[in-house]
């Protein structure tokens, strides 16, 4: 737990970063896709309220080592912790909140973050996807709430080298629920373009 709200703090700081891209061909696609797409950063997905929560997480939570027994908060730890429940409760329903930032929807918007497969055409193509804040989400550690994650469907497919790479995608987004085995998104987006994401200046 303590995991994904350091991650999420992360991100939200890489996002920030007016970085270049690896190739000049993928500078030409990153100069169109600003000049039709609104950058934003995950946090304008998300009700403010349920932000603060997030990022600022019950006590007990600091006590919690990752993969732990309490880790996973039963009846049997939480007397132990001395859990509040009613900052237990709040806590846990921003972690699968679906509330939406009602203004996001149909807008066209560029953002980063990193790629959690769910097809594929053929072996290799990633036809749609969830794109989350942190690398790992979803398939190493907890996913972020449904609210900072993103369903992205790709017509064409996507050939991505390596998962831990982020990215930049665009597209139009829409307030549409997704749900999957691996983990549920409150938004969807129609992808227009995508460019890798340099963490280097």
């Amino acid at each position: 737990m303590k995991l994904l709200v350091i991650c999420f703090c992360f991100f939200s700081l890489v996002a920030c970063d007016n970085s270049k891209t690896k190739s000049e061909f993928l500078n030409i696609q990153f100069e169109e896709a600003v000049e039709q797409f609104d950058t934003v950063e995950w946090e304008a997905l998300i009700p403010k309220d349920e932000l603060e929560t997030i990022l600022n997480p019950p006590k007990y939570i600091e006590q919690v080592v990752d993969g732990s027994a309490e880790d996973k908060i039963g009846t049997t730890t939480q007397s132990t912790l001395n859990i509040d429940p009613d900052s237990e409760a709040i806590y846990q329903q921003a972690l699968t909140s679906t509330n939406i930032i009602e203004a996001m929807d149909g807008q066209n918007i560029r953002i980063p973050g990193f790629i959690v497969p769910v097809t594929f055409i053929g072996e290799h193509k990633i036809s749609s996807f969830f794109l989350v804040p942190y690398f790992g989400a979803c398939l190493h550690m907890p996913p972020p709430p449904p609210n900072q994650i993103i369903f992205v469907k790709s017509d064409k497919g996507v050939t991505l080298e390596s998962l831990s790479d982020p990215v930049w995608v665009s597209g139009k987004l829409s307030a549409e629920i997704f749900e999957d085995e691996i983990a549920t998104s409150a938004y969807t987006m129609k992808m227009a373009d995508i460019v890798l994401y340099d963490l280097e200046e």
